[in-house]
Protein backbone atom coordinates (compact mmCIF):
# COMPACT_ATOMS: atom_id res chain seq x y z
CA UNK A 1 0.00 0.00 0.00
CA UNK A 2 2.68 2.48 1.07
CA UNK A 3 4.81 1.38 -1.85
CA UNK A 4 1.98 2.18 -4.29
CA UNK A 5 1.48 5.60 -2.73
CA UNK A 6 5.23 6.26 -3.02
CA UNK A 7 5.24 5.19 -6.66
CA UNK A 8 2.26 7.41 -7.48
CA UNK A 9 3.87 10.37 -5.69
CA UNK A 10 7.15 9.80 -7.53
CA UNK A 11 5.31 9.67 -10.84
CA UNK A 12 3.53 12.97 -10.11
CA UNK A 13 6.81 14.67 -9.19
CA UNK A 14 8.45 13.34 -12.36
CA UNK A 15 5.59 14.57 -14.55
CA UNK A 16 5.69 18.01 -12.93
CA UNK A 17 9.44 18.28 -13.46
CA UNK A 18 9.12 17.08 -17.05
CA UNK A 19 6.34 19.59 -17.68
CA UNK A 20 8.44 22.45 -16.28
CA UNK A 21 11.42 21.42 -18.35
CA UNK A 22 9.32 21.23 -21.49
CA UNK A 23 7.86 24.66 -20.81
CA UNK A 24 11.33 26.16 -20.39
CA UNK A 25 12.21 24.75 -23.79
CA UNK A 26 9.25 26.45 -25.46
CA UNK A 27 9.54 29.81 -27.19
CA UNK A 28 6.51 31.96 -26.33
CA UNK A 29 4.30 33.96 -28.66
CA UNK A 30 3.53 37.65 -28.18
CA UNK A 31 0.28 39.21 -29.31
CA UNK A 32 0.24 42.64 -27.66
CA UNK A 33 2.65 45.55 -27.00
CA UNK A 34 2.94 44.65 -23.31
CA UNK A 35 4.80 41.49 -24.36
CA UNK A 36 2.86 39.11 -22.17
CA UNK A 37 4.23 35.66 -23.11
CA UNK A 38 1.82 32.99 -24.29
CA UNK A 39 3.07 29.41 -24.35
CA UNK A 40 1.04 27.73 -27.06
CA UNK A 41 1.33 24.90 -29.51
CA UNK A 42 1.65 25.81 -33.18
CA UNK A 43 -1.99 24.81 -33.70
CA UNK A 44 -3.19 26.93 -30.75
CA UNK A 45 -1.13 29.89 -31.93
CA UNK A 46 -2.75 29.82 -35.36
CA UNK A 47 -6.11 30.39 -33.65
CA UNK A 48 -5.16 32.65 -30.73
CA UNK A 49 -2.26 34.77 -32.01
CA UNK A 50 -3.68 37.18 -34.56
CA UNK A 51 -0.90 39.76 -34.53
CA UNK A 52 1.59 39.45 -37.39
CA UNK A 53 4.21 41.66 -39.02
CA UNK A 54 2.49 43.68 -41.72
CA UNK A 55 3.52 44.22 -45.32
CA UNK A 56 6.46 46.51 -46.01
CA UNK A 57 8.68 47.63 -48.87
CA UNK A 58 12.02 49.41 -48.40
CA UNK A 59 15.42 49.54 -50.09
CA UNK A 60 18.58 48.00 -48.70
CA UNK A 61 22.25 48.97 -48.72
CA UNK A 62 22.57 47.73 -52.31
CA UNK A 63 19.57 49.80 -53.41
CA UNK A 64 17.49 46.66 -53.88
CA UNK A 65 13.80 46.69 -53.02
CA UNK A 66 13.21 44.42 -50.03
CA UNK A 67 9.64 43.50 -49.13
CA UNK A 68 8.05 41.37 -46.46
CA UNK A 69 8.04 38.52 -48.98
CA UNK A 70 11.69 37.94 -48.12
CA UNK A 71 10.59 36.71 -44.69
CA UNK A 72 8.00 34.21 -45.91
CA UNK A 73 8.47 30.92 -44.03
CA UNK A 74 11.78 32.19 -42.63
CA UNK A 75 12.87 33.35 -39.20
CA UNK A 76 13.90 36.98 -39.08
CA UNK A 77 15.46 39.28 -36.52
CA UNK A 78 14.54 42.97 -36.60
CA UNK A 79 16.62 45.80 -35.15
CA UNK A 80 16.41 49.58 -35.40
CA UNK A 81 19.60 51.58 -35.85
CA UNK A 82 21.07 54.70 -37.46
CA UNK A 83 24.53 55.13 -38.92
CA UNK A 84 25.45 58.27 -36.93
CA UNK A 85 24.51 56.68 -33.60
CA UNK A 86 27.44 56.82 -31.21
CA UNK A 87 25.87 55.15 -28.20
CA UNK A 88 23.86 51.94 -28.30
CA UNK A 89 23.95 51.13 -32.02
CA UNK A 90 27.63 50.09 -32.27
CA UNK A 91 27.12 47.87 -29.23
CA UNK A 92 23.97 46.36 -30.75
CA UNK A 93 25.71 45.65 -34.05
CA UNK A 94 28.67 44.08 -32.26
CA UNK A 95 26.32 41.80 -30.31
CA UNK A 96 24.18 40.99 -33.33
CA UNK A 97 27.33 39.77 -35.05
CA UNK A 98 27.24 36.84 -32.61
CA UNK A 99 23.94 35.86 -34.21
CA UNK A 100 25.30 36.63 -37.67
CA UNK A 101 28.30 34.38 -37.06
CA UNK A 102 26.03 31.45 -36.20
CA UNK A 103 23.56 31.83 -39.10
CA UNK A 104 25.61 33.55 -41.79
CA UNK A 105 25.20 30.64 -44.20
CA UNK A 106 21.68 29.69 -43.12
CA UNK A 107 19.08 30.74 -45.73
CA UNK A 108 16.27 30.28 -43.20
CA UNK A 109 17.48 33.09 -40.92
CA UNK A 110 17.39 36.74 -42.03
CA UNK A 111 18.49 39.90 -40.22
CA UNK A 112 16.75 43.20 -40.95
CA UNK A 113 18.18 46.44 -39.55
CA UNK A 114 15.85 49.38 -40.19
CA UNK A 115 17.28 52.90 -40.17
CA UNK A 116 15.40 55.27 -37.87
CA UNK A 117 16.95 58.26 -39.64
CA UNK A 118 16.07 57.26 -43.19
CA UNK A 119 16.19 60.89 -44.38
CA UNK A 120 19.94 60.72 -43.66
CA UNK A 121 20.77 57.04 -44.16
CA UNK A 122 20.79 56.53 -47.89
CA UNK A 123 21.58 53.15 -49.41
CA UNK A 124 25.14 54.35 -49.92
CA UNK A 125 25.54 55.29 -46.26
CA UNK A 126 24.11 51.97 -45.16
CA UNK A 127 26.49 50.15 -47.49
CA UNK A 128 29.42 52.04 -45.96
CA UNK A 129 28.07 51.21 -42.50
CA UNK A 130 27.83 47.50 -43.31
CA UNK A 131 31.34 47.53 -44.76
CA UNK A 132 32.75 49.45 -41.78
CA UNK A 133 31.41 46.79 -39.43
CA UNK A 134 32.82 44.00 -41.62
CA UNK A 135 29.43 42.43 -42.24
CA UNK A 136 29.42 40.20 -45.32
CA UNK A 137 26.23 38.23 -44.71
CA UNK A 138 24.02 38.53 -47.81
CA UNK A 139 21.00 37.80 -45.59
CA UNK A 140 21.61 40.84 -43.34
CA UNK A 141 19.81 43.79 -44.92
CA UNK A 142 20.13 47.40 -43.77
CA UNK A 143 16.93 49.15 -44.81
CA UNK A 144 15.88 52.73 -45.52
CA UNK A 145 12.76 54.34 -46.91
CA UNK A 146 9.81 56.47 -45.88
CA UNK A 147 10.15 57.59 -42.24
CA UNK A 148 6.47 57.31 -41.36
CA UNK A 149 6.28 53.80 -42.82
CA UNK A 150 9.36 52.65 -40.90
CA UNK A 151 8.14 54.17 -37.64
CA UNK A 152 4.65 52.76 -38.05
CA UNK A 153 6.04 49.30 -38.81
CA UNK A 154 8.42 49.50 -35.84
CA UNK A 155 5.76 50.51 -33.36
CA UNK A 156 2.62 48.82 -34.61
CA UNK A 157 4.04 45.62 -36.08
CA UNK A 158 7.22 44.95 -34.14
CA UNK A 159 6.14 46.66 -30.88
CA UNK A 160 9.72 47.99 -30.90
CA UNK A 161 9.07 50.34 -28.00
CA UNK A 162 7.44 47.61 -25.95
CA UNK A 163 4.30 48.76 -24.08
CA UNK A 164 4.40 52.07 -25.97
CA UNK A 165 3.84 50.30 -29.27
CA UNK A 166 0.52 51.86 -30.22
CA UNK A 167 0.66 55.13 -28.30
CA UNK A 168 3.75 57.05 -29.38
CA UNK A 169 3.40 60.06 -31.64
CA UNK A 170 4.50 58.91 -35.09
CA UNK A 171 6.78 61.96 -35.38
CA UNK A 172 8.65 61.27 -32.15
CA UNK A 173 12.17 59.94 -32.62
CA UNK A 174 12.44 56.18 -32.41
CA UNK A 175 15.51 54.96 -30.55
CA UNK A 176 15.39 51.51 -29.00
CA UNK A 177 17.83 48.78 -28.03
CA UNK A 178 15.13 46.14 -28.52
CA UNK A 179 15.67 43.34 -31.00
CA UNK A 180 12.63 41.38 -32.13
CA UNK A 181 12.49 37.71 -33.13
CA UNK A 182 9.81 36.72 -35.64
CA UNK A 183 9.00 33.23 -36.89
CA UNK A 184 8.14 32.01 -40.38
CA UNK A 185 4.47 32.86 -39.89
CA UNK A 186 5.41 36.49 -39.06
CA UNK A 187 4.46 36.05 -35.42
CA UNK A 188 6.57 37.69 -32.72
CA UNK A 189 8.43 35.15 -30.61
CA UNK A 190 10.85 37.23 -28.55
CA UNK A 191 12.18 40.62 -27.48
CA UNK A 192 15.81 41.09 -26.43
CA UNK A 193 18.12 43.84 -25.23
CA UNK A 194 20.61 44.27 -28.04
CA UNK A 195 23.22 45.80 -25.71
CA UNK A 196 23.52 42.56 -23.71
CA UNK A 197 25.50 39.59 -24.98
CA UNK A 198 23.53 37.32 -22.65
CA UNK A 199 20.34 38.33 -24.47
CA UNK A 200 21.95 37.49 -27.80
CA UNK A 201 22.84 34.04 -26.48
CA UNK A 202 19.19 33.60 -25.49
CA UNK A 203 18.15 34.79 -28.95
CA UNK A 204 20.36 32.11 -30.52
CA UNK A 205 18.86 29.48 -28.22
CA UNK A 206 15.33 30.56 -29.17
CA UNK A 207 16.13 30.55 -32.88
CA UNK A 208 17.43 27.01 -32.62
CA UNK A 209 14.29 25.90 -30.78
CA UNK A 210 12.02 27.45 -33.40
CA UNK A 211 14.08 25.86 -36.18
CA UNK A 212 13.90 22.50 -34.44
CA UNK A 213 10.10 22.70 -34.32
CA UNK A 214 9.67 24.14 -37.80
CA UNK A 215 12.21 22.93 -40.34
Amino acid sequence: MLQNVFLRSSLIVFLLLFSCRQKKQDVPYYNTPDFEPQFLSKEEASDKINHTIQHFSFVDQDNRVITDKITDHKIHIASFIFTSCGSICPNMIRNLKLVDRKYKNDPDVILLSFSVTPWIDTSEKLKDFKTKHKITNANWHFLTGNKNEIYSLARKSYFAEEALGFTRDSAEFLHTEHIILVDGQRKIRGIYNGTLQSDMQQLITDIDLIKKNTF
